[in-house]
């Protein structure tokens, strides 16, 4: 849909393995900061939108009601919390524009976060299962890693090998995520480390390595949404050119699985009502959760026929200094999947670029942005084309 939000504030932590204790502690990180960025006070927000996914990653829950606790001053306003799986951040983000454009409010405050490492690591994959279809999906070996491993194998049974083409994005991501000063993983490890299964890259779940998997992460990232008569006296201002939002069917026996058909229709729909062609965008952040993920995204986005995103690759059209630069931020995979978080930062992070403040990762030219951020694999798919202004 056409769309007229403005992107005013913005605020995120460093993501990793963090010493705030819960999601209360992380969202009173972020809050003050994006509001004061924005220039606007607590009693300006009409509306306050929480994405977290949690389902047990604390057993404090209501996660709408902890910002009040973060932040006192918002504890008359509105609040609501949005839970979408991996998209939970973008739920957050298209409802609070929803809001606004709806005429309910001129100004709403968007907050996701995650705490994820307070829990053993078998414990989090377990949590992570709740985002398949668990009647079918949760005895796959590797839990959600696992899922991915049967769509990489569907891809290669039908395609050809995808394992280089998923090296050379990890390594591509790392490489970025160097200049990332949030991300997790600031180490370029190079692509001959990812394409290496080796005692440090094993495989995590045939034919997936360490490397294609994205990280267990804490974080949070605020963002102030404005209605336009706002945002013209903002002094940073990035407008929501366009948005879309479709889904698929949640268990992949009902679909093909490495077609991403809903992540397909979102961005169609998004680079159609924003008037471009995919090309015209200067820089994509999209959702690597896995690297065979980025790759079929390729072609869903129509860079590449299907079975055929490993051009875009060797073409470079996707690096730091291509033609269309994916995952500047160096994506989940090196910045870290904090799940409810992981949205907003996108969308943070493509606000810095459009308007400067991508500091080492600036790009030299930033006008135009696209936003992927999908739920589960492939079913809530959010597609985002983001402007200067």
């Amino acid at each position: 849909m056409t769309t007229s939000t403005s992107i005013i504030g913005w605020a995120h932590t460093r993501f990793g393995r963090l010493d705030a204790p819960d999601t209360t502690a992380l969202m009173g990180e972020v809050i003050p900061e994006a509001l004061a960025g924005a220039g606007v006070e607590p009693g300006d927000v009409d509306g306050i939108f929480v994405g977290v996914y949690n389902n047990g990653f604390s057993s404090q829950d209501f996660q709408a009601a902890l910002v009040s606790v973060a932040q006192p001053q918002l504890a008359t306003t509105p609040a609501t919390r949005l839970e979408n799986a991996c998209a939970t951040g973008t739920a957050a983000i298209h409802a609070a524009c929803d809001f606004i454009e709806s005429g309910r409010g001129r100004l709403a405050l968007v907050v996701g976060a995650e705490k994820m490492t307070a829990v053993p690591t078998p414990r989090a994959g377990e949590i992570l299962l709740s985002g398949c279809f668990r009647p079918e999906e949760a005895g796959v070996e590797a839990g959600f890693a696992g899922v991915f491993a049967g769509i990489a194998r569907e891809y290669a049974a039908r395609y050809g090998d995808p394992s280089d083409a998923m090296a050379r994005i990890a390594a591509k991501n790392h490489a970025n995520g160097v200049t990332n000063p949030y991300a997790q993983l600031r180490k370029d490890l190079g692509y001959e480390f990812c394409a290496t299964v080796s005692e440090k890259n094993p495989i995590v779940a045939a034919p997936l390595r360490r490397t294609d998997c994205s990280l267990i992460s804490d974080g949070a990232a605020a963002l102030v949404l404005a209605a336009p008569d706002v945002a013209k006296a903002a002094a940073r201002r990035v407008r929501f050119r366009a948005r879309a939002h479709a889904n698929d069917a949640f268990p992949l026996s009902r679909r093909d699985p490495i077609e991403f058909a809903g992540a397909r229709r979102a961005w169609a729909a998004a680079v159609a009502d924003a008037g471009i062609d995919p090309l015209d965008l200067d820089f994509i952040e999209t959702h690597d959760c896995f690297t065979i993920a980025e790759l079929i995204q390729y072609e869903a986005f129509g860079l590449a026929e299907r079975g055929q995103g490993h051009r875009v690759l060797e073409e470079g059209t996707t690096a730091a200094d291509g033609k269309l630069p994916v995952n500047r931020s160096g994506g989940l995979k090196a910045k870290g999947h904090p799940i409810g978080a992981t949205g907003v930062s996108m969308h943070a992070l493509a606000a810095m670029q459009l308007s400067g403040a991508a500091g080492e990762m600036q790009l030299p030219r930033a006008d135009l942005g696209g936003v992927f951020n999908m739920g589960g694999a492939a079913v809530a798919n959010y597609a985002s084309i983001l402007e200067r202004w």
